[in-house]
């Protein structure tokens, strides 16, 4: 017998008109892909601003750590935009 949970979840997915189905080995591949190039990337702009942000730091001038720390946020936040778009594409099998 089920639980209220069970049933309640399996209706939930039955009136699920955006449901997505499901995704080949090649887009599997691609979205992996997608993320393991993305995460570099990332992780080069990080480690190229934190030292920017190091010598600001030690330099003593705040104010361009301030703009260093925001332009770190922005370069993370854009490319994870980007590396979602792109995986939209993919799924959608664009």
């Amino acid at each position: 017998m089920k639980s209220a949970y069970e049933l309640a979840m399996e209706r939930l997915k039955a009136d699920d008109p955006g449901d997505t189905p499901a995704l080949t080995d090649e887009q599997k591949a691609k979205l992996a892909d997608l993320d393991k190039t993305y995460q570099a990337k990332i992780a080069e702009r990080e480690i190229f601003l934190q030292g920017k942000l190091t010598e600001a730091q030690q330099s003593g001038d705040r104010t361009a750590a301030e703009d260093i720390q925001r332009q770190i946020s922005h370069e993370k936040a854009r490319l994870e935009e980007e590396r979602e778009e792109k995986k939209e594409k993919v799924r959608k099998g664009n």
